[in-house]
């Protein structure tokens, strides 16, 4: 009996997209731009995070107090470390139309690249119609939305942590980017103590370095705020905003409004440990255990999301990675409960003018905090998932002819390119920039405008994903993972 050989492509090398799909998703994330473009000149949409950002870089390019003023109608104060601050003086060269154009145009353009990192992450074939798609549906996610609402940098970061934990493990100065981005907001140093505790203790101390680097360089540059932040900014978390309001989604914000309590104190300080232990247990034994390393890093970010004392719901855009993995193992229902859980915006449904954010009913509870309750579950996930089964190998690889004695029908390849990757993403932990306001200190904009996002984003979601749907489907249905031989 002959053997026939048939050869796949190479291993990350896109199979062709049926003409017309990345036409389709173009339009589909052009009328998806526009949506979001129309929303936000209804609304009035004042992108107050960045305005502080501009503020702080005229703070350094004037040479005033950098932690001494506070600016726009919620007397929003700086809360960066002066390393971040330096780098936002080219904020001021833009008057402040452009600022905002550029911060929208930037963010968008940013989620397009988380996109297409996600898809590596998690090993998916980052066509175009996918990533055009993706970034169309992406748009909408809770999120993602309030990031370009706010004029936020969490998706920059994101990028940033993403693209150096993805490199390989002896890759040149991986951990540098990583320790930049904890320079400029220190949530992502939680990643730092992720790659330390899974033996990557050169890219650990890289990141560590790197991050000092920034400390020194903001102290160089500015001495008196490097020592005000320091010593004393840094711990000031009332500073950053009201920790019990609806907005923070951290696992204090989720206790304090169980309890109706603005102080959970003690509660919330063991709840923060235990979690923090558990969390980071979870990300080391998906990785050294189970050989699952986009869990270990989803559950990394997961954790210094839960134990930061405020995570405001834009820092959780670690959701886009989520779906990514998810959709990768075929877990396509978990993929769509998680997608709605992060487009609802339930938690700016229940009541939470004033006060009203302490005194929900215990039925409103997981209406108000659904991504702390999403992200604990993500641990129990990530903690409990089995070791990956070793495969055959992969080359060459036969079937016996038809009729043959004997032997298995096939044996299948290990996939292609080795172990997973190992990448990562913006734990984002600390508020940074918006001290919600009004009567209970908060910007309820938000809430309008997320509530009003959330009516574009189901027709944008239904066709977005139909056509990127098209394109996945028809990648992997073509994507052969090895060499193998056939019989005629």
């Amino acid at each position: 009996m002959e053997l026939r050989s048939v050869t796949s492509r190479s291993p990350g090398v896109p199979a062709r997209t049926p003409a017309g799909v990345n036409g389709i998703t173009g339009v589909l994330l052009a009328v998806s731009l526009a949506a979001l473009g129309a929303l936000g000149v209804l609304q009035h949409i004042p992108m107050v995070d960045a305005l502080v950002y501009r503020a702080e870089g005229a703070a350094v390019a004037n040479g005033t107090d950098l932690y001494g003023f506070t600016v726009t109608q919620w007397q929003l104060p700086a809360t960066y470390p002066p390393f971040a601050a330096i780098l936002f003086v080219p904020t001021t060269w833009l008057p402040l139309g452009g600022l905002k154009i550029a911060f929208a145009a930037g963010n968008a353009a940013l989620l397009a690249l988380l996109v297409h990192l996600s898809c590596r992450f998690a090993r998916l074939p980052a066509t175009p119609a996918l990533v055009l798609a993706a970034t169309a549906v992406g748009l909408w996610l809770e999120p993602v939305f309030q990031t370009l609402l706010f004029g936020q940098i969490n998706l920059a970061l994101a990028c940033l942590v993403l693209w150096d934990l993805t490199r390989t493990d002896d890759a040149i100065g991986k951990g540098f980017a990583l320790g930049v981005a904890a320079g400029v907001k220190l949530t992502p140093a939680i990643f730092i103590v992720y790659l330390l505790l899974t033996g990557r203790v050169r890219a650990g101390l890289t990141a560590l370095a790197s991050l000092t680097g920034t400390a020194l360089l903001g102290a160089l540059v500015l001495p008196h705020a490097s020592v005000d932040f320091w010593t004393r900014r840094l711990f000031e978390t009332g500073r950053v905003g009201k920790a019990w309001i609806v907005d923070n989604q951290s696992l204090q914000g989720m206790l304090a409004r169980v309890l109706h309590t603005p102080e959970p104190g003690p509660v919330w300080l063991a709840a923060a440990a235990g979690v923090a232990v558990a969390g980071l247990w979870a990300a080391r034994r998906a990785v050294v255990v189970a050989g699952r390393e986009p869990w270990g890093v989803l559950a990394a970010a997961a954790t210094g999301l839960l134990v930061s004392p405020i995570s405001w719901s834009h820092h959780w855009v670690w959701c886009v990675p989520v779906l990514a993995v998810l959709a990768a193992e075929g877990r396509w229902r978990a993929a769509g409960a998680v997608a709605v859980a992060f487009t609802a915006r339930t938690l700016w449904l229940v009541p939470h003018d004033g006060a009203l954010d302490l005194r929900l009913p215990w039925w409103q509870q997981p209406l108000a905090s659904p991504y702390p309750l999403l992200g604990l579950a993500l641990l129990v996930y990530a903690a409990t998932r089995p070791a990956r089964a070793r495969r055959a190998p992969s080359l060459p690889c036969s079937v016996p002819a038809r009729g043959g004695a004997g032997g298995p029908a096939a044996w299948l390849p290990a996939p292609p390119g080795g172990p997973e990757s190992r990448p990562g993403a913006d734990g984002a932990v600390g508020r940074d920039g918006i001290a919600r306001a009004g009567k209970a200190g908060k910007v309820r904009t938000a809430g309008r405008a997320g509530v009003a996002g959330a009516a574009g984003a189901a027709g944008v979601m239904g066709a977005a994903g139909a056509a990127g749907a098209a394109g996945v489907t028809g990648e992997r249905g073509r994507r052969d993972e090895a060499a193998c031989h056939r019989p005629e």
